[in-house]
């Protein structure tokens, strides 16, 4: 019996022995393998890059969202300590892309979350008409880099456009200036106008149901940007809008037959349309 253990045990440690030499051989096979593919030149000569067909897309602001989200949900509780902590966190932080939502805290039954609400609009919004109103003074006073002033105004205003905060009159009359402002721009430098502009300007006259004035935006975007998926967007969302259903198919089929690649937004609308 105590020979038998013996052997059983020397069978044992012998058999693990095994084991342990055949998977450090095993690994170091492995490594060997990876080692010499990666060591390899890679054939690149049947890999094609065509750039009109990339689509640019930027990221979301996942924090942002997040506020976003929180401060519409948090709403409707009922914990008014934790509500005016939340509104409180997101006044200290960077909160003007989140004045929509905060503008939905000015309806909360609590007071004083309706008060903090309305102080950061107030204050927001009053920045934002004197500033327009001195920038847009000195865009008509002086010539000199008026095209390039002219740009940065569109592109400080938008942003706030955008969120539709403004009473619907207040937001008309700065869309209308805007609309001016981009007159000014496009008469005086057309050529720095990106198309990102094009649709800024676009949209925001559809918003206000100036389709006349949105069409002529979206028919430069056209003529200077005609590789551009937001140069047919703008014109599908206008005719949907219009609900000028004869000139959104002009505009698909014409999508169809370019190079752009069609993002998940724009199939969504098609198919709503359609």
């Amino acid at each position: 019996m105590e020979y038998d253990c013996a052997k059983g045990e020397k069978s044992k440690y012998l058999d693990e022995g095994i084991c342990h030499v055949y998977l450090s051989s095993c690994w170091s096979f492995l490594f060997l393998l990876c080692l010499s593919f990666m060591s390899q030149a890679m054939d690149l000569e049947d890999v094609i890059f065509n750039k009109e067909k990339v689509e640019t897309f930027r990221h979301p602001d996942e924090e942002m969202e997040r506020n976003m989200v929180s401060i519409e949900e948090a709403l409707a509780i009922t914990d008014k300590k934790n509500l005016r902590m939340l509104i409180m966190n997101v006044i200290r932080g960077d909160y003007k892309d989140l004045l929509y939502s905060i503008s939905k805290a000015l309806d909360s039954e609590d007071t004083e979350t309706a008060h903090y609400a309305a102080s950061v609009l107030q204050d927001v919004l009053n920045e934002f008409r004197v500033t327009v109103q001195k920038r847009y003074a000195d865009i008509c006073e002086e010539t000199e880099r008026q095209a390039e002033k002219c740009l940065e105004l569109i592109e400080y205003m938008n942003p706030i456009l955008e969120q539709r905060i403004l009473t619907n009159l207040e937001q008309h009359a700065m869309v209308d200036q805007m609309d001016k402002i981009g007159q000014r721009l496009y008469e005086n430098g057309r050529e720095q106008i990106s198309s990102e502009v094009y649709e800024m300007l676009s949209l925001r006259l559809l918003e206000v149901k100036e389709y006349d004035r949105c069409k002529i935006w979206c028919e430069r975007a056209v003529q200077h940007y005609p590789n551009s998926l937001a140069s047919y967007t703008c014109q599908l969302k206008l005719y949907f809008s219009s609900e000028n259903k004869k000139e959104f198919q002009r505009v698909m089929q014409e999508l169809k037959q370019s190079d752009i690649t069609i993002d998940h937004e724009t199939l969504q609308l098609i198919r709503t349309f359609m």
